[in-house]
């Protein structure tokens, strides 16, 4: 519980730290508010957003088209992931195609994807799919291809069928680089988010911070930044609190019951 405590103080530290700085420059160099804010005034902005401003209804479109989106991402990334470590033929077929896909900018798909899926949330799902799509295949890929040479032999020796293999030799030795895959597309599934919010769309946290720069309201431009801040650290968190619950072995071996590999 103490070590919990301390690991959930010491950021908060760091945030006061910075929070304090904020308030010293605007302070002492006199600068304007359309220019940089004080922190209060970007508190003010988030409270009054959520309470009257419309800010929920943005902070509900971004967050349901991340979540979906990632899902999505994440998902067909470790499935096509595990169909490219498990078989050499659908590696040579398929992963150039993948590393191609991902070469392309983003930014300059979203046009494309707008005329295809168009404004509605369709688009914002496929975006987020894409972004996040790449770290997850790479991790899935490198944390089956990675295990123990030695443990694979060992199942070979006792005649374990592959699918045994895979669910208790592979897939428990590949869990940690999943799960840092999962990690690394929480911040870019809000990336691709705010990226269709920015290119075509009438909700979300991107066309709010979209809005406010048009009428150089920039507390509120601080207010979507902030919340988009808050939305990474949150999905980062659960990630890491599901990785803790189910790879349980992380830092030991992972062990396997030869007795039932037959």
């Amino acid at each position: 519980m103490k070590d919990r405590l301390r690991t959930a103080i010491y950021p908060l530290i760091t945030v006061a730290f910075l929070v304090a700085c904020w308030q010293v420059a605007v302070s002492e160099f006199s600068i304007e508010d359309y220019i940089l804010p004080e922190p209060w005034l970007v508190v003010t902005s988030i409270t009054d957003g959520f309470r009257v401003g419309g800010f929920l209804g943005h902070f509900w479109a971004t967050a349901e088209a991340t979540v979906l989106g990632y899902v999505l991402g994440c998902g067909l990334a470790f499935l096509i992931g595990v169909a490219v470590a498990e078989s050499a033929t659908f590696d040579k077929f398929v992963y150039p195609c993948v590393v191609a896909l991902q070469s392309m900018p983003k930014v300059a798909l979203a046009p494309l994807i707008l005329v295809w899926f168009g404004h509605e949330i369709e688009s914002r799902i496929i975006m987020v799919g894409l972004i996040c799509f790449f770290p997850m295949f790479v991790n899935t890929v490198v944390g089956i291809r990675q295990t123990d040479p030695e443990l694979l032999d060992l199942c070979r020796a006792f005649s374990a069928s592959r699918r045994y293999v895979f669910f208790n030799a592979k897939l428990p030795s590949a869990a940690g680089e999943i799960f840092a895959g999962l990690q690394i597309g929480v911040v870019l599934a809000l990336i691709g988010a705010v990226v269709a919010e920015f290119v075509a769309s009438e909700r979300g946290i991107g066309h709010m911070i979209d809005s406010a720069a048009v009428s150089l309201t920039v507390s509120n431009m601080f207010a979507g930044v902030i919340i988009l801040a808050v939305m990474g650290v949150i999905g980062t968190a659960t990630v890491r609190f599901v990785e803790r619950r189910v790879v349980f072995w992380e830092g030991g071996s992972v062990r396997v019951n030869l007795e039932q590999a037959t």
